[in-house]
């Protein structure tokens, strides 16, 4: 099927374009033109003024829409979150799955096999977080999972790096040795949930760690003028990272910071878990054999201590701009366009181009995502 978007504000990758058209043909944007030179004829979706950008892509999602995928690793379950991430404009993702047994961690991934035999350019790809991790820095990952990798499960990773978008260790935990094995793979290595010192954390992105996860939580920070931890590592090196944008996670004056220095490899993530784009009531649920609970807004165990986020992607940027101060265009390409060249699929995704895969999101200056496009096809939210 042809169609064309228009009458919107398209932020298209560099650019912001007015009285320009969409046009969709299948699965892909066959072009990007002036309303004025449409083809007579051609089926036309007015978007009555409203933003339209290449949809949003989050690299870490643990859960949404009352499920986790720890607690229910089924393609179902996956379904469920792509289906409550449209709601927020956010047409693919990683689905993270935490520190867990073995058996755990190869059930992920046979799930995520048969989930992308089903669809595309929706999940994409797995990322393992944990269980090679620090037990100093934890989180809410159960630590009596939390180990060296065996040569067994080494292997076994390396064998699906074709699903298995990225990983993340500790740069101190032993299985940091292999990171250059899991490049190979394929797999994108990320520095998380690590107390590494600063030196530490250097020789992990030497070896060939391109991420690191959910900037400033779980690992050790800038402590002094001569203790910088991952975090000084992180800032000082041309690595790509996520950052968490809630107001609880981080202090909006880091993500200011921070922006400063990154620029184009800081990503906007969520982290979130269940009770993102749930049912408001939701008061609890599982987290790997952890009860979570929800209190205006936050996420945290019986110890009191963070377990994920409740936000979305597009509630996401609108806290970057109003909050932070990032201007809106940058902010929508911390949400598409970085976090798709993070994991290389930029050539196909990220970004409104002649040839990328049609998934799109249209919100409203409110950032009220009226409807998105995925793989070519319009799905409309409240569009009146």
């Amino acid at each position: 099927m042809k169609y064309a978007l228009i009458n919107s504000v398209i932020y298209t990758k560099y650019e912001v374009l007015r009285d320009f058209a969409v046009v969709i043909n299948g699965e892909n944007i066959e072009a990007v033109i002036p309303q004025n030179e449409l083809e007579a004829g051609i089926k036309t979706i007015d978007l009555q003024g409203n933003n339209l950008t290449a949809g949003f892509i989050d690299l870490q999602l643990n859960g949404c829409g009352g499920v986790m995928f720890n607690d229910q690793t089924t393609v179902e379950t996956l379904e469920i979150m792509q289906a409550t991430n449209l709601k927020s404009g956010c047409t693919s993702f990683l689905p993270t799955f935490i520190t867990a047994p073995d058996e755990g961690i190869k059930r992920a991934v046979k799930t995520m096999r048969e989930y992308l035999t089903k669809h595309k350019n929706q999940a994409l790809g797995l990322h393992i977080e944990g269980p090679y991790i620090s037990v100093e820095k934890k989180g809410v990952h159960r630590p009596e999972y939390i180990r060296e990798i065996s040569p067994e499960m080494k292997d076994f990773l390396c064998e699906n790096g074709d699903v298995i978008t990225k990983i993340t260790i500790a740069a101190e935990n032993p299985t940091s040795q292999y990171i250059p094995d899991f490049v190979k793979s394929g797999i994108v290595v990320s520095i998380g949930h690590s107390n590494a010192d600063y030196e530490t954390a250097k020789a992990a992105f030497r070896k060939g760690a391109s991420f690191a996860t959910h900037l400033h939580n779980a690992m050790s920070p800038i402590s002094s003028g001569r203790a910088m931890g991952v975090v000084g590592a992180v800032l000082d090196s041309d690595i790509y990272t996520g950052i968490i944008i809630d107001g609880v996670h981080v202090n909006y004056g880091n993500v200011r910071l921070d922006k400063k220095i990154k620029g184009d490899k800081l990503c906007i993530v969520t982290d979130s878990i269940a009770a993102a784009g749930a049912d408001p009531e939701l008061e609890s649920f599982t987290f790997e054999g952890k009860t979570i609970y929800v209190r205006e807004g936050r996420c945290y165990d019986a110890n009191g201590t963070i377990a994920g986020a409740s936000i979305t992607m597009m509630e996401s940027i609108k806290n970057a701009v109003e909050y932070v101060e990032i201007p809106l265009a940058e902010a929508i390409r911390m949400s598409n366009l970085y976090p798709a060249q993070a994991i290389g699929v930029d050539d196909r995704l990220g970004s409104v181009e002649k040839g990328k895969v049609a998934n799109l999101a249209v919100f409203t200056a409110n950032y009220e995502v009226i409807g998105t496009v995925l793989n070519g096809e319009w799905k409309a939210n409240s569009l009146s």
